[in-house]
This record gives C-alpha cells, structure tokens and sequence, in this order.
C-alpha cells in the first residue's frame, strides 16, 4: 500500500500554510510536476480547503500536515474524508498529529490520544493505509507502522529519515518535510531560515527534544539556533543546490520530501517553485 500511495505523491510536493493555499497557486504546482500540496497550519476538519484545492486541480494528491486531534473529533474529520473521496477518489491524504503542549490547554496524554483517534477514524472507514502521522519519536513512528500508511515528520535532517525509515520498514510512507531558500547568499538565507526555524520551533519542546536526540546540543539551540542547526534543517542556495540538499533524503529513505518554500513576507513563491521544479527535474504538465 505504502508503495502506491508513494506513487500518488511523487518524490517532491510542496508544504503550503493552508491559510496561503489558493485553487490558482494549486494549479500552478499541479501544472510545475509537483505531485502533492500539504496543508499546513491545521486545516479545519470540515476539509473544505482541500475540496476546493481538489476541484481545481486534475491529478494533484493534496494532504493535511497536519489535522489536529484535539481541534476536531475523529468522526466529523471522517465524514469530511469520505466525502473528498467520493468527488475526488484516492487524491487526499489524511495527515494527523498532536501539535504541541504550549499550544493546547488540555493536551494530555499525546500518544494514547493519537493512538485512540487512528483507530476512531479506521472504525469510521478511513482507509488506514490513508492516513499517516507527525511522527517525530521512535513511539510515534512504531504506531505509524503499526496502524497507518506513514509517517510525515516536521522540521527533521536526513539524519532523522534515516532513523524513522529503520523502525517504518521498507512498507511505510515516509515524507519528510524540509524547508528551503532559494538564495546563494549564506548570509541573507541563514537569517530567512532562522527567523522561521526559532520562532515557534525553538521554544516547542516536541522539536528540540527531537534535535538533541539527533545530537544538537543546548549551544545548538540556543540564540535562535546555530549555523550547523540551520543549515541541517534549512536547504538554501541556488536552485541546484538546493535540490541537492532535498534529495539527501531521497538517499536516507524517504519516499517523498514536502519541500516548504521560505521567501520574504507576502513575496510570490511561485517563481522559486518554478526554479526548483527544473532543478529537481520534475516533468511539467499541460
């Protein structure tokens, strides 16, 4: 299963805050060869952004990244996946987590309720080789195997592939999400990726325990994060070498990598889309 839901996907997608996704900017990746758009920033789990991304596009797979368990109850985001896959079939993809306890009052219990809401949404018909999660811990990453189709880890080097496709198993989807600027001087990419990797991630324990696992140290993360922690988790360069770095985790064992585009504040992001399409080889479409 994991291998024809890879086939949906494509090696490349591109992670989008839902809030930023529009049918035309869908349209626009569809028609670049990217396979999948991921909607960020916990898209409501009536799902109707991703109906409308879907009624605009022809062949993209879209997928959430991620729907949170404690916004909205696995039966209503089970209707909503039922009713995409009626009008749309096979084309969107049911990604869930737990967010973070600086951002939920009641967060309790993570893995137990994560745990809890898969096998809610697998009773309501969810197909679970459709559903994958934000898996950053070996536990996470376990029930994955074990319940789902995937795992979609946030803010991760290859080095954490590497070790998330070890417990996956050669079966599971494995898509990595990694950020990237399209700009070849160091100086002005490093402060555009340390902007957006500090403020939230650095003061969301989920992530830097997941980095000092990885052996990034305190040092590492302090002061809004080091040269070697950014460039681990911020590709940036031209588009060459950006498209370098994205396919490291090709290498490690990712199927597929959700490449998020950082540019300035209300800059267009399709021109750097367009430059890394070409550099990662991706066949346009009519």
């Amino acid at each position: 299963m994991a291998s024809e839901l890879a086939g949906r996907l494509g090696k490349f997608g591109i992670w989008r805050a839902a809030a930023q996704a529009t049918p035309e900017l869908a349209a626009a990746i569809e028609r670049l060869g990217y396979g999948t758009l991921w909607l960020g920033g916990s898209p409501d789990g009536d799902l109707a952004i991703a109906g409308e991304l879907l009624g605009a596009t022809t062949t993209l797979t879209v997928g959430t990244s991620i729907v949170n368990i404690w916004k909205d109850d696995a039966e209503t985001v089970a209707r909503s996946y039922a009713r995409l896959q009626a009008r749309h079939p096979d084309r969107f993809v049911l990604g869930v987590g737990a967010g973070h306890p600086e951002a939920t009052p009641h967060y309790a219990s993570p893995y137990e309720t994560l745990a809890r809401y898969t096998d809610q949404l697998v009773a309501n018909d969810v197909p679970a080789h459709r559903i994958v999660l934000a898996a950053l811990g070996q536990r996470v990453l376990h029930l994955a195997a074990d319940r789902t189709g995937g795992a979609i880890p946030y803010l991760v080097p290859p080095e954490h592939t590497r070790l998330a496709r070890e417990i996956l198993g050669p079966d599971r989807l494995l898509a990595p999400e990694h950020k990237a600027v399209v700009d070849s001087d160091v100086t002005r990419a490093r402060a555009l990726g340390r902007s957006r990797v500090s403020n939230p991630y650095l003061r969301l324990v989920n992530y830097t325990s997941n980095l000092r696992r990885l052996g990034f140290t305190d040092e590492d993360l302090a002061d809004d994060g080091s040269d070697r922690l950014i460039d681990a988790l911020v590709a940036h360069g031209s588009p060459d070498q950006v498209a370098a770095q994205l396919s490291a985790h090709l290498a490690a064992g990712a199927d597929h990598v959700c490449i998020q585009l950082l540019t300035e504040a209300d800059a267009d992001p399709l021109p750097g889309y367009t430059q890394l399409a070409a550099a990662l080889g991706l066949a346009p479409r009519e």
